[in-house]
């Protein structure tokens, strides 16, 4: 990607955001270890990757992104892994028929074990303790010693990473993913006595399935009905980590972050002189950059220029996480500066980081009419400016979670104590993830249908 660069240059940039691990000897152990292991990914499957984002940003496709805001040990299992995957392919059915393109399928799973606080240490019980920054760096209970930096839990996130993949994998091509099976799923959602607006999708996708049926286009007839490409994904905070994984690619001779499909750099971490830029910039895999209020129209162009220097379509995605009201004040500024650079980008919207308050019961949550309000918001200033959204990026999970308020199951906050299983930040649960599907792929429809009046 850039000659002058190799996977250990960000050591000499300025981090943030990352431990500082009290045994050195011990972090080299592990990550000597780790470069020896296989990687999760392949440089074939982040290019064709690369390519299906590229038809995002022309509006020939469409990028769904999602999952776990952290990814846990204690919680994984099978089970979850399954849910999880389930409801993003319900999600993408619905966005397929709104958008009449194909959805790009991208999980925040198998790497999303690292996040940044917004303070170093936090006091629980009186007693200050390091803050708790993801399962591949330290524990969540509340004891000096879980909360020390590990480097040793490095290595049971690439086993757990590892393990996912291959379950993903089997679920994305052994028939769990037929079209006909995942809508089956969706209509239990829509026959709800509150979902009469999101019926009539529904009936829509059932006729033109049957369609396809009598026409002879089955899944048997037609293998891209019963399997999918799915790819993953997760902010690359913890550096050690992913230059451990990163590999050269044996036909190009490029190297790729063999941690995860795509990678991004997150809006605390963009610093365009600092180490996860750096890093980021040297790697073939598509990546993703978080833009919040803070990111000034500059400092957006000089990271254009450095994360994706020769303009490839698919390379760069901008992630756009204001909160609901701040959008037009915000993404404006960021489109005009991009196309001041004449820069390839796809545009993507994540309604849930600016979204995110105190409940009056001290629960940390996210109101979904919030949420709500930013995606539509996001669609609006496109249309208005002529340009392209490409995508959405939300922390769900396919659990029965209580920890966003709101949405057709109307999440109170008295309700939130019930399941509210994050660690760290709030997440959809299935039922709003999918309300929340119906609802963009409502936005993409009266997109599809203004450019054909235009056309006309």
């Amino acid at each position: 990607m850039t000659k002058a660069w190799s996977k250990s240059d960000w050591r000499a940039k300025p981090r943030v955001q990352m431990p500082d691990y009290p045994d050195q000897p011990a972090l080299n152990a592990v990550e000597a270890q780790l470069a020896k292991y296989p990687p999760l990914v392949f440089a074939g499957e982040a290019r064709r990757l690369k390519k299906q984002l590229a038809l995002a940003g022309e509006g020939k496709a469409f990028l769904l992104q999602g999952g776990d805001c952290a990814e846990s040990f204690a919680e994984f299992s099978a089970d979850n892994i399954r849910d999880t995957f389930r409801v993003m392919l319900q999600m993408a059915v619905v966005l397929t028929y709104g958008a009449k393109v194909p959805v790009v399928k991208v999980g925040r799973m198998a790497g999303q074990f690292a996040k940044p606080r917004s303070a170093p240490t936090e006091v629980i019980g009186g007693v200050e303790y390091p803050s708790y920054r993801g399962d591949i760096i330290n524990g969540f209970d509340a004891d000096m010693a879980s909360r020390l930096p590990d480097p040793g839990r490095m290595l049971q996130a690439y086993t757990q990473a590892a393990a996912s993949l291959n379950l993903l994998r089997a679920f994305s091509t052994g028939g769990f993913a037929d079209i006909n099976r995942v809508h089956s799923w969706t209509l239990g959602f829509a026959e709800h006595d509150k979902a009469e607006r999101y019926r009539e999708l529904s009936n829509r996708i059932s006729d033109a399935l049957d369609f396809m049926a009598a026409a002879g286009v089955t899944a048997e007839t037609a293998n891209e009905l019963a399997r999918v490409d799915f790819y993953t994904s997760h902010e690359a905070l913890l550096l050690e980590y992913e230059e451990a994984l990163c590999r050269v690619d044996s036909i190009t001779g490029q190297n790729i972050a063999g941690s995860g499909h795509m990678i991004w750099i997150g809006d605390r971490t963009h610093q365009p002189d600092g180490a996860h830029v750096e890093f980021c910039r040297g790697v073939l895999n598509p990546i993703g950059l978080k833009c919040g209020p803070s990111t000034t129209a500059d400092d957006l162009k000089v990271l254009l220029a450095k994360l994706n220097p020769e303009n490839e379509a698919g390379r760069l995605t901008l992630i756009a996480r204001f909160g609901a009201g701040k959008v037009g004040e915000n993404l404006p500024r960021l489109i005009k500066a991009v196309q001041e650079e004449g820069a390839n980008v796809v545009w993507s919207c994540d309604p849930m980081h600016g979204n995110t308050i105190k409940s009056s019961t001290g629960y940390k949550t996210r109101p979904f009419d919030s949420v709500l309000r930013e995606v539509r918001e996001f669609f609006a200033i496109h249309k208005a400016e002529g340009t392209v959204p490409g995508g959405v990026h939300f922390e769900m999970t396919g659990k029965d979670v209580t920890e966003c308020t709101g949405g057709l199951r109307a999440v109170t906050d008295e309700d939130l104590s019930d399941r509210y299983h994050t660690a760290c930040d709030p997440r959809l649960n299935a039922s709003q993830s999918l309300e929340l599907a119906f609802l963009v792929a409502e936005e993409l429809t009266a997109r599809r249908d203004e450019r054909r009046r235009v056309a006309m």
